[in-house]
């Protein structure tokens, strides 16, 4: 399988297969609300979006990164989403980065979002496209991102070797700046759980993917 590890900002033409990864916390946190019974993921462009989606659909539920905001339900915290009751509602989500990476390549075949928790999941289905390239967009700090390149890397190495053991791959992801951040309150709408709960190697039996529907970009679970 012929991978390629790129930044947003790097992305110049449209991949065939994409997987797009944050860790800390966007696709972590999307994980988590399919699980807390949530039907679909809209991926918004901006806020104003986000909250124009939300009022077009009484039933949906806003989320967004950093402390709340008037007409935002939710914010972008595994921990704190854990004990919502999301049951048949439509999430819109709207991150730094990792909404922006996904939308970045909605162009493209397969659009994978992905994170540690859906990490076998989604290397099951790259299994199943061994013929295809496939580009790891790397969200967080402009491509840098230790935890997001770590996951991409491990989701590589076990789409091709089944036994590639994760705990190199989840240390860095505990070392990475992102989580110093999150452990030392900089960043807001943090529970204390968060670093932990996005280090849970394949919590999830789903993987998630994004395709156009009715001109947006919709997330849903997918398990083969």
């Amino acid at each position: 399988m012929d991978t390629r590890f790129l930044g947003i900002a790097d992305l110049v033409e449209t991949p065939s297969v994409a997987v797009v990864v944050d860790v800390m916390r966007a696709f972590t946190v999307a994980a988590w609300a399919f699980a807390q019974g949530a039907e679909k993921i809209v991926l918004a462009e901006s806020l104003d979006e986000a909250l124009a989606i939300k009022a077009r659909h009484p039933n949906a539920v806003a989320l967004k990164d950093g402390p709340p905001a008037p007409g935002f339900d939710l914010v972008n915290s595994p921990g704190l989403l854990r004990s919502a009751d999301l049951g048949g509602r439509t999430v819109v989500q709207k991150t730094t980065a990792g909404t922006v990476g996904a939308l970045a390549v909605k162009e493209a075949s397969l659009v994978l979002c992905a994170s540690f928790v859906v990490a076998e999941a989604t290397a099951r289905i790259l299994r199943t496209r061994a013929g295809d390239g496939v580009t790891f967009v790397v969200t967080g700090e402009d491509g840098q991102a230790e935890e997001d390149l770590a996951c991409a890397q491990y989701i590589a190495r076990r789409a091709v070797e089944a036994g590639t053991d994760a705990t190199g791959f989840l240390h860095r992801a505990a070392e990475s700046r992102a989580a110093a951040e999150l452990a030392q309150g900089i960043r807001q709408g943090v529970h204390p759980d968060d670093i932990a709960l996005c280090l849970e190697l394949d919590r999830f039996p789903f993987a998630m993917v994004a395709s156009p529907e009715d001109s947006l970009m919709v997330l849903r679970p997918y398990a083969m």
